[in-house]
């Protein structure tokens, strides 16, 4: 019979704590075991909750600058004394994922970077930012380039707008398989090369549409000039999109011709410009697809702190919210728990369906991102335009 050693304590002890405290107890502490230790681990340093941020270098004072909202922003860094490395420990549930920058003060003088030890970053319009994966993300695989799916086309769809006074530039996909003697449904996309561009979307669309997750279907990538004047309500893109967008698909291509095989898509101000559009045009769409929607609202008063930008959206979201109708059979919405538009996001779920619209809701650990949408496009549309099997084409 063999008997198993028993550890002692202290080891045990030890192998529990976490490895940047181990490492702050090691004997004979330099530089070089500092060295070791970040060749070492992956940065964030990731146990269980647990995630450890690390910098080194010079500097009189260092934070993370996250957005997880109701946690402080802004947290100080401690630096090991006699070394270049600062670090600090925050704790994530589990599958979050956490874009954030670090902020370093030296003297005068601040900087804000992507922290130099994380090779993971996201880019979006304003820039880019570091990412930290906590235990259970994981990148979604049909976000990614299968060189088994056969790949869709983008063209250019050029146009002057009356509506819009100003020209216009869209890009069209076409699923891989398209056919002119086949009729499909159609997608409008808002900041459609935003999309394309920071949440892969076009690589999406070909791996859902070769696996059957989703219908074929004809998308269509909008872009604003001024998305800050263009999409809170506004009724000249309600017209572009209706009497000048849509019916130029239609000329060109072989779309299905009811309102069930269309939806309107978009995030934050683009979500506000796709619900606004289906509330001017009742039965254009179908169904809408709803990321982030920046569905602002006070009910009562003005003081809503978005500032000049979300004055008209709060006008409309008040007056939606006090006479609610139906403007769509059915809505996808998503939105991460981390965003300051998580109360708002929720708080508008009920009131659609007392509409008698049918509302799937899914929340993320996630923040106001594009590789947040970007996860959620899966359910999305698998939802709204289901595989071949399930969608009635005719």
């Amino acid at each position: 019979m063999t008997t198993t050693p028993v550890e002692h304590p202290s080891k045990q002890r030890r192998r529990h704590k976490l490895a940047i405290n181990r490492l702050r107890e090691s004997e004979g502490l330099d530089e070089a075991a500092v060295d070791a230790f970040v060749a070492e681990h992956a940065v964030p340093v990731v146990e269980g909750s647990k995630c450890t941020f690390l910098f080194r270098g010079e500097a009189d004072e260092v934070w993370v600058r996250h957005r997880i909202v109701n946690q402080p922003q802004r947290v100080p860094m401690k630096r090991v004394p006699g070394l270049s490395l600062w670090w600090v420990t925050i704790e994530l549930p589990e599958g979050s994922r956490v874009e954030y920058q670090l902020e370093i003060r030296r003297g005068e003088h601040y900087e804000h970077l992507n922290d130099p030890l994380n090779p993971h970053v996201a880019h979006s319009p304003v820039g880019s930012s570091s990412v930290c994966h906590a235990v259970g993300y994981t990148t979604p695989d049909w976000v990614l380039h299968d060189p088994d799916s056969r790949p869709g086309e983008l063209h250019d769809l050029q146009f002057h707008s009356k509506a819009l006074r100003r020209n216009t530039t869209s890009r069209v996909y076409l699923p891989a398989r398209f056919r002119r003697t086949t009729s499909y449904p159609l997608l409008v996309v808002h900041d459609g090369d935003d999309y394309l561009n920071y949440a892969a979307m076009k690589t999406v669309l070909d791996n859902l549409i070769h696996r059957l997750d989703m219908a074929e279907t004809i998308v269509v990538f909008s872009n604003p000039a001024d998305r800050l004047r263009e999409y809170p309500n506004y009724a000249a893109h309600a017209r572009h999109i209706s009497a000048e967008l849509i019916p130029s698909l239609h000329e060109r291509l072989p779309l299905i011709d009811r309102p069930d095989a269309r939806c309107l898509m978009g995030a934050s101000f683009g979500g506000v410009a796709s619900l606004s559009v289906a509330y001017r045009k009742p039965d254009l769409v179908g169904s809408l697809l709803l990321q982030s929607g920046s569905f602002v609202f006070t009910d009562i008063g003005d003081e809503h702190g978005g500032g000049p930008a979300f004055d008209p959206v709060v006008k409309f979201m008040n007056r939606y919210r006090e006479r609610p109708r139906k403007v769509a059979e059915r809505m996808f919405m998503t939105c991460g728990v981390y965003e300051p538009l998580i109360v708002h996001n929720r708080s508008m779920v009920p009131v659609f369906e007392s509409t008698g619209t049918t509302v799937r809701y899914v929340e993320a650990r996630d923040g106001h991102s594009w590789e947040n949408w970007r996860d959620r496009l899966r359910d999305g549309l698998s939802w709204i335009f289901p595989g071949p099997q399930r969608f009635v084409y005719e």
